[in-house]
């Protein structure tokens, strides 16, 4: 299943420090990168729906991680940074 196995890329790039991440879903991945400033350790996942990404979003956010913003009208991708 793609969400878990987006979960688990994502978890071990964290290495369980939550609280420094910012998760967040969009449309548009690459003006939002910009929107942030080109973080450094930007990193966006194609989790095929709206639906799946802001489960996985939601995942994180329960974690610690900070609310990135995003968003749009099919917000199929998840990012952290």
């Amino acid at each position: 299943m793609i969400e878990k196995r987006i979960i688990t890329e994502i978890e071990s790039l964290m290495l369980a420090n939550h609280s420094i991440w910012t998760v967040g879903v969009t449309d548009n991945p690459a003006e939002l990168k910009q929107e942030h400033k080109n973080p450094r350790h930007w990193r966006q996942l194609d989790a095929g729906t709206e639906e799946v990404a802001k489960k996985i979003e939601q995942h994180f956010l329960d974690k610690g991680c900070k609310n990135g913003s995003g968003g749009g009208e099919n917000a199929n991708y998840v990012y952290i940074f």
